[in-house]
């Protein structure tokens, strides 16, 4: 038994209350093992050490499965060594094996609070309350405490993309580590930089507007402002506009205008009303 806070030898008795339900406020990483495994043996220190250095953002706990043979069987364990991460009373993530230390890293940050979410609540909130500027300052000290934060990069990024710092959000993307760039939130906030790249360098959405009303076939400017319009949010009447390209311009910018309205349903998670109200106008306009 070691003497850690962080690190507990648990039984079938106890493994509701010190896994379950502690999940529920802190991930709890579960080492099944067993006394004859070596690979066992070789993790053990490993996974100590994380929890010593991670100082409470994670539990261990250790299950000897020769010992707890019903809790080996009730989470169908094959083999040895086998580490279960749960959080909210669920697995979420395992691996089997001795695994390098930077992969264990990776899957625990995953799922483990970090000294700087409390920060990115606090920029989400002044978000939500049209406090732009307060929202980017907390980001950039939340980046300054934890540079590895890919939640705190990607918040970032929106709001650079946002002010038309197109290639300040792009460096910010591409910083993120391999993980977080195949994540739904990176291949959102991707489609938003593609939209970010058309709206930069172009006239000022009321001026677009002025040349809309004076010439109403503008393609171009139509074009231009629906990326404006899905900058600011208004999602609706940037495909309102993309639609009407496609409606009666098809051949603009090689069929630019229905190509990135799909890059705005990949944007919105591709799904919701909105996205299929767009998905069967389009559908009826292309046919």
């Amino acid at each position: 038994m070691t003497n850690s806070p962080y690190v507990a030898d648990v039984t079938q008795s106890d493994f509701d209350t010190l896994v379950l339900n502690r999940s529920h406020t802190t991930p709890v990483l579960v080492d099944f093992w067993a006394s004859w495994c070596a690979p066992c043996k070789m993790l053990m220190p490993v996974l100590a050490r994380l929890a010593d250095q991670y100082q409470g953002r994670f539990y261990l706990a250790k299950v000897n499965t020769d010992v707890e043979r019903e809790l080996a069987t009730r989470y169908g364990i094959r083999s040895l060594p086998t580490v279960k991460l749960f959080k909210d009373g669920a697995v979420v993530d395992e691996f089997m094996g001795v695994q390098p230390e930077p992969v264990i890293r990776e899957i625990i940050d995953r799922h483990a609070p970090r000294p700087s979410d409390t920060l990115l609540h606090e920029a989400r909130q002044a978000l939500e309350s049209n406090q732009t500027r307060q929202a980017a300052d907390i980001l950039k000290r939340a980046l300054d405490m934890d540079p590895e934060n890919d939640h705190v990069k990607m918040e970032l990024a929106g709001l650079l993309l946002a002010e038309g710092r197109v290639e300040d959000g792009e460096r910010m993307l591409d910083s993120l580590s391999r993980a977080a760039k195949s994540a739904p939130e990176a291949a959102a906030m991707l489609a938003r930089l593609e939209i970010a790249h058309i709206a930069a360098g172009s006239p000022a959405p009321d001026e677009l507007a002025r040349i809309i009303a004076a010439k109403p076939e503008a393609s171009e400017a139509r074009y231009q402002l629906s990326a404006h319009k899905v900058l600011q949010g208004d999602y609706e009447s940037a495909l309102a506009l993309l639609l009407e390209i496609v409606r009666h311009d098809r051949r603009f910018r090689d069929d630019a205008a229905r190509k990135t309205m799909l890059t705005i349903f990949t944007l919105l998670g591709g799904k919701g009303d909105l996205v299929k109200r767009y998905r069967n106008q389009l559908s009826m306009a292309l046919n």
